[in-house]
């Protein structure tokens, strides 16, 4: 007997998706992090959803640049830390009715270590297993936005420069991730996941 399927009106579509730190540059040079989830990889570039009032995107679109780190499952606590965070100032009513609060040194409050970029002037997460260093390609509004409703968000395309992983995630003299080792942190439905399991392998996976 196939499953009985019902409709349902979730308040969050946060189906599944790795958890991704933004690091950018802010006009006097520090730097903040932008916690998110809505992103996925095109070849060699990724396309990002952010909120047009994010400090991280008004940040990506005057500079160009970001860095985008891979946090692991382990790392779930320091990314809670600052996921009430912004850095916006002051803050936005509609994020100060939400809990947020303005933070200007994310990396102090998640206890994370800025590292520097081969390619870009934007700084690196040290803990993060992997990193990429990316530039800006495209920005635009979602469909939404430009057919009048109140959506903020904005589609932005980056184009990966350089790609940096921990050693121990790394087949030994190759370019592969060891899937064995790499353990990302999930945002679904509002609930970190780790502890990834293997259940096999694409025909692909050799490529």
């Amino acid at each position: 007997m196939l499953p009985d399927h019902q409709s349902i009106a979730p308040s969050v579509l946060y189906f599944g998706t790795p958890v991704v730190l933004m690091v950018t540059r802010n006009r006097d040079g520090t730097a903040n992090i932008t916690p998110m989830s809505s992103a996925w990889a095109l070849g060699s570039c990724v396309v990002l959803g952010l909120s047009s009032a994010a400090q991280g995107a008004v940040n990506l679109l005057r500079d160009g640049e970001c860095t985008l780190n891979f946090p692991s499952a382990g790392l779930w606590a320091n990314v809670e830390r600052i996921a009430h965070t912004t850095g916006v100032n002051p803050v936005p009513s509609h994020k100060a009715e939400m809990g947020f609060v303005h933070e200007s040194d994310k990396f102090a409050l998640g206890g994370f270590a800025d590292q520097p970029s081969e390619l870009v002037l934007t700084p690196r997460i040290a803990q993060c297993p992997l990193q990429f260093e990316t530039r800006l390609l495209t920005s635009h509004s979602s469909a939404k936005q430009r057919h009048g409703a109140s959506s903020t968000h904005l589609i932005m395309e980056v184009d990966i420069l350089r790609v940096h992983a921990h050693r121990n995630i790394v087949v030994p003299g190759t370019n592969h991730i060891d899937t064995a080792q790499w353990n990302p942190l999930f945002y679904v439905f509002r609930h970190y996941f780790g502890d990834s399991v293997d259940l096999g392998k694409t025909f692909r996976a050799e490529h």
